[in-house]
């Protein structure tokens, strides 16, 4: 049974030598609005190039999936990407990120932030969130990744605005408006309170209708059951994946790690403890620890 296990985002030794290789570079709004398109291109391009250099990294050291920052690009919902002064070189780097990624049969997904609501009633929101999805699926593109959910861009669908049946129902119409780039790798993710969205509830009012698969979360699961038992959720959910290798998310209680009640239960911690139940399953896990690759190690050292 082949069981993948990634990391997010930041690589914690990477980005802790000097010069340090991390893909966070931004700005607070009032340098973007001084710098403008120009800095930000600059930034930009510098976050793409030590992409290339975390993708080689994760292959040299046993790691094929990683989900890539949603923030490559500072402040990109104000400007189109082409208009970027580097473009040409950003497009250039990213291919090669692309390349190397076909040529070592590594995965690459991302997780695009709360904001993106497409339950919301309220048509700004919407618009915002079709923006910031379109751009993740143009840096895809751009990357020459699969439009499957192999390559996937995951969200939570948003609130519930004291009537799941009706915000799932605007998720799937809205869901129509994406473009294609987006809407052949969305997935979308069970959440961490009982008042939201479980495996179930995605699995009957948005897999159903418009068929994109759901990635279980063990932790977000244990505050949001919809009356299932973890494996019966997991199944649920890897059903929807079709002949797609399923991913999950994993990560513990922050709270149970630093034995501290002031601390959110739902909040992650630094590293994993408790051995990964796949009920005999093959999955991808996304390892949603804040030791990042470090907290992958250790869970190899202790189960290996």
């Amino acid at each position: 049974m082949e069981i993948n296990m990634g990391y997010a985002c930041i690589n914690m030794q990477l980005s802790s030598q000097k010069p340090k290789v991390y893909t966070g570079r931004s700005m607070i709004k009032r340098t973007f609005k001084a710098k403008g398109i120009k800095y930000a291109s600059e930034l930009g391009l510098q976050n793409c190039k030590d992409l290339l250099k975390i993708v080689k990294w994760n292959n040299e050291n046993g790691f094929s999936f990683f989900r890539i920052t949603s923030n490559l690009f500072p402040w990109c919902s104000e400007y189109n990407l082409k208009d970027m002064p580097d473009y040409e070189e950003i497009r250039d780097v990213l291919s090669k990120v692309g390349k190397y990624i076909a040529d070592n049969n590594m995965r690459i997904t991302s997780h695009p932030g709360p904001f993106n609501v497409l339950t919301s009633p309220h048509p700004h929101v919407v618009d915002n969130c079709i923006k910031d999805l379109s751009i993740h699926g143009e840096v895809f593109d751009m990357m020459g990744l699969y439009r499957s959910p192999y390559n996937k861009i995951n969200i939570h669908i948003g609130g519930a605005y004291g009537d799941k049946e009706s915000a799932m129902k605007r998720f799937c119409e809205n869901f129509k408006r994406l473009p294609k780039s987006v809407r052949s790798r969305l997935t979308v993710e069970n959440d961490d309170k009982a008042t939201m969205y479980s495996v179930k509830d995605l699995y009957y009012g948005v897999y159903q209708h418009i068929g994109i698969p759901i990635v279980f979360d063990y932790h977000h699961h244990k505050f949001c059951t919809g009356d299932m038992t973890e494996q019966k959720a997991l199944e649920m959910a890897i059903e929807t994946w079709g002949n797609i290798k399923p991913v999950v998310h994993y990560s513990e209680s922050r709270r149970d790690e630093k034995k501290d009640e002031t601390i959110r239960v739902q909040a992650h911690s630094d590293y994993i403890y408790d051995k990964i139940e796949t009920y005999g399953h093959e999955i991808d896990i996304m390892v949603e620890a804040k030791a990042k690759e470090l907290a992958v190690v250790r869970y190899i050292e202790l189960y290996s």
